[in-house]
């Protein structure tokens, strides 16, 4: 059975998730998907902290607690049928990587939500946290990286240019085809660099 990494890249409601295996040098992808994470695929559950802004305070800690919860169910989900499908064609993920934004520390909900930029946050970390705690369940390690910093990180890492790792990421997508937007090269980047993790001693 052949190792392979994942790498996540979150929006709103939803994640881009690219598994790659091979040498570090040469990875390919071996499997691209969108995992949701709201049933209801609307702004209401997609940006819940602005949702809920607009409720009385007890109503808005019961409405973020479903959503998490709910996140949380379909992300575990997503992951379980990802690792099945990868074991059909007898690949085995054995680490990831998790895009992460440049926010600070989150505070308690009354205060997030007197902060449009902290509500910003907060939605986008919700939904990471569902996938931190699927790959825990999964037995999965999960590395963070700050988005802002992924190109040079992973030039550093890996020993190669950040124009050349920019060209690398995109011939990947031409060879599978579309959708291969910006979300799919950083997610497959984050892989990249998990891969190449895996590989040392």
């Amino acid at each position: 059975m052949q190792t392979a990494a994942l790498g996540f890249r979150v929006h709103s409601g939803w994640a881009a998730a690219v598994v790659l295996c091979g040498p570090a040098d040469a990875p390919v992808v071996v499997d691209r998907r969108k995992i949701h994470l709201v049933k209801t695929f609307t702004y209401t559950f997609r940006q819940p902290y602005h949702t809920a802004e607009k409720m009385a305070r007890q109503d808005a800690t019961k409405f973020i607690r479903e959503v998490q919860s709910e996140a949380k169910r379909l992300a575990l989900s997503s992951l379980r049928s990802l690792q099945m499908d990868l074991a059909e064609g007898d690949f085995k993920l054995v680490r990831s990587a998790l895009l992460l934004s440049s926010g600070r520390a989150l505070p308690a909900l009354e205060q997030i939500l007197a902060s449009h930029a902290l509500i910003h946050t907060a939605d986008g970390e919700l939904f990471r946290d569902s996938l931190r705690v699927a790959c825990a369940r999964c037995h999965l390690p999960v590395a963070g990286v700050r988005e802002k910093e992924l190109f040079a990180t992973a030039s550093k890492t890996l020993g190669v240019q950040e124009a050349i790792l920019k060209r690398r990421v995109a011939a990947f997508g031409k060879a599978l085809g579309p959708p291969w937007s910006q979300d799919e090269k950083y997610a497959a980047l984050g892989a990249w660099l998990s891969l190449s993790r895996q590989a040392v001693p």
